[in-house]
């Protein structure tokens, strides 16, 4: 019963039988349309929960949490219908599928992949999309690790210029230890939010049978480098084991589209959980399960 209001509220225009009458322009427009009334009722009801008196801050943020759902299932149903609508369409369904992926469950973007013409799937975004999905299929969970070697700086010469040390996951990984094994970047708040919640359970719990890795990756996305990281890792107190220097590499591997990504990995190096089951408290709850303690 929660959800009915949104959904009652934000009755998408009926576009049955119109898809030889519409081109990709009106498509999009309509589409964009459909997310604008989307986007209307979500302030609406968002700023109704914020002025009722009556109810307490926890029912509000249930409230909103529902509020929050609610819009995206709208949102990625009103996207689908366009797919759907436009599966060889190489502007209108690339657009759409950008707008919502990171929405969906990763089942649901290899059903909707899977429909689209090969000329579609040619397309950037699809075509990332569809190798990133394969990448976390292969490091899945239950899976053994990934390898991958990058050129971590440990430390600087005499001049000032980077010492390059080659080091791989399976330095760490597999030889063991419980690790985790934290994916970062210094630019990236979100990251920098979960830094306690690492070092926490580092010292809580690191010794001869669990450790903690941070793999930086995607520095140079955001004009950053080595300095940076090195930097953020010494002003944070992120004293566990690090790699920088990652780059796209590590991330490409492990299908890895967001930043904060954490994995478990078993003594043996097998995957045990990963991405949203380690973030905030459920990290320190899965690592205590792992370890029995």
């Amino acid at each position: 019963m929660k959800k009915s209001f949104l959904i009652a509220a934000a009755v998408l225009v009926a576009l049955t039988g119109c898809k030889s009458k519409m081109t990709s322009q009106e498509a999009l427009d309509a589409f964009q349309a459909e997310v604008e009334t989307l986007m209307d009722t979500y302030r609406t009801e968002a700023e109704k929960i914020d002025a009722d008196e009556a109810l307490s801050e926890e029912l509000k943020g249930e409230r909103f949490d529902d509020l929050q759902e609610n819009t995206i299932e709208g949102l990625t149903a009103s996207g689908k219908k366009y797919i759907k609508m436009f599966p060889a369409d190489t502007l209108v369904a690339p657009t759409v599928i950008a707008s919502i992926y990171s929405y969906l469950e990763d089942d649901d973007l290899e059903d909707i992949l899977s429909g689209l013409s090969p000329e579609v799937k040619q397309t950037k975004i699809v075509s990332m999309l569809s190798s990133e999905l394969e990448s976390k299929k292969a490091t899945a969970v239950g899976k053994k690790f990934t390898d991958f070697t990058v050129d971590h700086v440990a430390g600087v010469d005499k001049d000032g210029n980077p010492v390059y040390e080659k080091k791989s996951l399976s330095d760490f990984v597999g030889k063991g230890k419980v690790m985790l094994v934290d994916f970062w970047s210094p630019w990236c708040p979100p990251c920098k939010a979960e830094i306690p919640n690492i070092k926490a359970i580092w010292e809580k719990y690191h010794g001869e049978d669990f450790d903690v890795l941070s793999v930086a990756v995607w520095e140079e996305s955001r004009k950053m480098d080595w300095h940076n990281t090195i930097d953020t890792a010494a002003f944070y107190g992120m004293k566990w084991l690090q790699l920088n220097n990652g780059h796209q590499e590590p991330a490409t591997l492990y299908g890895i589209s967001g930043i904060p990504h954490m994995i478990l990995f078993d003594k043996d190096g097998t995957i045990l959980k990963r991405g949203d089951d380690l973030r905030g408290e459920k990290t320190a709850k899965a690592v205590a399960e792992v370890l029995g303690r």
